[in-house]
């Protein structure tokens, strides 16, 4: 396949090189630096013990790649739009959009640039890191579960898998890919959005009554608004998941917090604003998320 990775950070390498051993791979980023360094000595990946070396093309801009039969987004949620704004001339009438993004509700605005039955949504169980430039860690390897909006009548999810799971991932096909996306949602839009407004470590709010309380207030207005979808959801399974994930995890720190840390723009929108949303479209009453959002675009506008 002819596939197009934007966003050339952990994720999008990890995903762009090991691609890159089968498909036609270009990995898009707006750093000429690291466009420059895979160019010139390879894409550079730490995994199992060794440095691999991956040859995808690297550009700063698509002009002139044409169409692609697939196109990955890898950019933080709030440069989505920008990102396929920027890089219409890859989208042809049979390519395809993935995302395997955090949060949830980013197939809306893949479908403003093709119809729903090119869209692709997932999640994925790989983490990394940057290293350096063109160079990144592959920390741990997990599923790449995808799923799509409609039926696939083409049997697109079935190539998509071969092709993927031909260059070292594994691919699960899901007939209901929204009941896993909130699944991992659920733990974002509760610890990670307190700890981030709170400013704190992960172990904190198991260990602080208050802060363990606002946390299972947002699981419960989720829940709520996840079984209004049609969703399945255990509420007590949720609470107790995300308890131990705190416990467990005592100086964790969230992009969250780290983002706001940093004075980052956070993607609270396609996590905390992704319950909103839904729960709007649902006439499903959620006051502690719509809290949770405004509490952190303000603390956006603090600066660094």
């Amino acid at each position: 396949m002819k596939i197009v990775v934007i966003g050339a950070g952990a994720m999008g390498s990890i995903y762009g090189g090991h691609l890159s051993l089968n498909n036609e791979v270009y990995l898009v980023d707006t750093n000429q630096a690291v466009v420059e360094a895979i160019n010139s000595e390879g894409l550079k990946i730490d995994e199992n013990g060794t440095t691999n070396v991956y040859h995808p093309k690297a550009v700063v801009s698509t002009e002139g790649v044409g169409e692609a039969d697939l196109v990955i987004l890898f950019v933080k949620a709030i440069f989505s739009k920008a990102a396929l704004s920027g890089n219409r001339g890859l989208i042809g009438p049979n390519t395809r959009l993935l995302t395997l993004q955090n949060g949830a509700g980013h197939e809306d605005l893949l479908a403003e640039f093709v119809p729903k039955e090119r869209v692709v949504i997932g999640t994925t169980e790989d983490n990394g890191a940057v290293l350096g430039m063109g160079h990144v860690r592959r920390g741990g390897e997990g599923k790449t579960n995808v799923g799509m909006l409609v039926e696939d009548t083409d049997g697109f999810l079935a190539k998509l898998k071969e092709s993927f799971d031909s260059c070292g991932f594994q691919v699960k096909i899901h007939e209901n890919i929204q009941q896993l996306i909130w699944d991992k949602l659920f733990t974002n839009v509760s610890l990670s959005a307190v700890t981030g407004i709170l400013q704190v470590d992960m172990g904190y709010i198991a260990s602080n009554e208050y802060a363990w309380k606002m946390t299972t207030k947002l699981i419960h207005e989720a829940v709520e608004t996840a079984k209004a979808l049609g969703l399945s959801c255990d509420e007590e399974a949720i609470t107790e998941k995300v308890r131990l994930t705190s416990v467990n995890s005592p100086n964790g720190r969230t992009s969250i917090r780290v983002d706001l840390e940093n004075g980052r723009r956070t993607e609270v929108d396609t996590i905390s604003g992704a319950v909103v949303r839904a729960a709007a479209r649902c006439g499903v009453a959620v006051p502690t998320h719509e809290f949770v959002v405004n509490m952190v675009h303000a603390m956006e506008g603090r600066g660094k």
